[in-house]
């Protein structure tokens, strides 16, 4: 009896010992994909994450999003050059909407260069309200008065270089399309419609300035943003339509007690003069300014806007800036022909989600408020 209480006992010790060695084999495995991935940032090498999720905006309703982040350093040398991305999104949504979205930031030769390329599908079931607030704000949204079926395309590269310490100059192309189909009774009345839809092809070129002192692009947590633009639409490149878009921005961000928590301020303007097509009229409501409103039911030639946004990271045991984060803002914004009927502003408010899935670079979740109405954005990286 003693001897096989003995082998019993030597064999659960054996199962325990077995199981703490798997327990820390686990552990081993985890932390040696720790060390690959940090080793893989350190040299900057090529890191992608897949996600997929939900998400709810006025103008593309219920919508299923997958999304992939990329992030490299063009030279693998220069450990003081900021990672390379391009977030890239592809999505479905409730009201017959597919779309396909890409905001690259590239920085290469010490940074001397910086190409920024922002790409834009969308086939969908859209509203039109017409041209000016009181349109954006009277204009009832229904089938017979707004709705209609649109197609837009933008692809829009702007290469910069650098010539003196956080100064860039640089050229724009933007090639972009909008043919709306379908069209209800309100929208085929409405003039700018009648006179621009059978024109969707606008094709530009132009300049821009900038003066950037933000530690990282993407994510900043200190630093100013300054940039000017001018672009030219002419028919040089084919397109239909002659006009010209002047349009700054300018941004200053405040570190707020310590490190990562940040107090972002940003003002925009966007003014267009010319034979301007309705599709590209100056329009809130974008994932990147008032987050909450329909895109483009407010619209015009002119447009000013303004956010004071907090961004709060939590910290982790080691009182280093964590994963998680939250962030609240307030903003407002108006249109109108021309800056002097900038009189009718647009409030604006939001609560949102941070999470770090590469190095400064968050998944985005963002729930805005707008006069009317309300939306759910799910993407990556900071909206400005």
């Amino acid at each position: 009896m003693r001897a096989s209480l003995l082998i019993y006992l030597l064999f659960v010790l054996s199962l325990m010992t077995a199981r703490d060695a798997q327990g820390q084999d686990t552990l081993s495995k985890k932390e040696k994909r720790q060390q690959v991935r940090a080793r893989k940032i350190q040299e900057g090498k090529f890191l992608i994450t897949p996600l997929a999720g939900p998400a709810y905006t006025p103008e593309l309703g219920f919508t299923i999003a997958g999304s992939v982040l990329t992030s490299w350093r063009m030279d693998k040398s220069d450990t003081l050059l900021q990672r390379s991305s391009a977030p890239f999104n592809i999505g479905w949504g409730s009201t017959g909407s597919y779309f396909l979205a890409s905001r690259a930031t590239i920085f290469f030769k010490h940074d001397k260069y910086r190409l920024y390329s922002d790409l834009w599908y969308k086939d969908m079931e859209d509203n039109y309200y017409g041209i000016g607030y009181d349109a954006g704000l009277n204009t009832p949204k229904s089938d017979s008065t707004t709705q209609y079926r649109r197609l837009w395309f933008q692809l829009y590269p702007r290469l910069l270089w650098q010539f003196k310490k956080g100064f860039f100059a640089g050229g724009i192309l933007d090639l972009n399309y909008t043919k709306g189909d379908e069209e209800s009774v309100g929208v085929a009345a409405d003039p700018t419609y009648q006179q621009y839809n059978n024109r969707p092809f606008n094709s530009g070129l132009g300049i821009m300035f900038q003066h950037d002192t933000r530690d990282v692009a993407v994510n900043a947590w200190k630093g100013i943003f300054l940039e000017a633009q001018v672009a030219f639409y002419t028919g040089v490149l084919g397109g239909d339509n002659v006009y010209q878009v002047y349009s700054f921005d300018a941004r200053k961000y405040y570190a707020i007690s310590k490190e990562a928590h940040t107090l972002a301020l940003q003002l925009r303007g966007r003014f267009a003069v010319g034979d301007v097509p309705y599709g590209e009229m100056s329009q809130l409501g974008t994932p990147f300014d008032l987050r909450g409103y329909r895109w483009g039911q407010y619209r015009d030639k002119c447009m000013l806007f303004g956010i004071a946004e907090y961004r709060h990271t939590f910290y982790n045991k080691t009182n280093k800036p964590g994963k998680c984060g939250m962030v609240g803002w307030l903003g407002t914004g108006s249109i109108g022909q021309d800056p002097a009927e900038f009189k009718n502003w647009l409030p604006n408010g939001g609560l949102g989600f941070r999470y770090e899935v590469q190095p400064r670079m968050n998944l985005r979740l963002d729930y805005g408020l707008g006069r009317g109405s309300s939306g759910f954005y799910f993407n990556f990286n900071e909206a400005f």
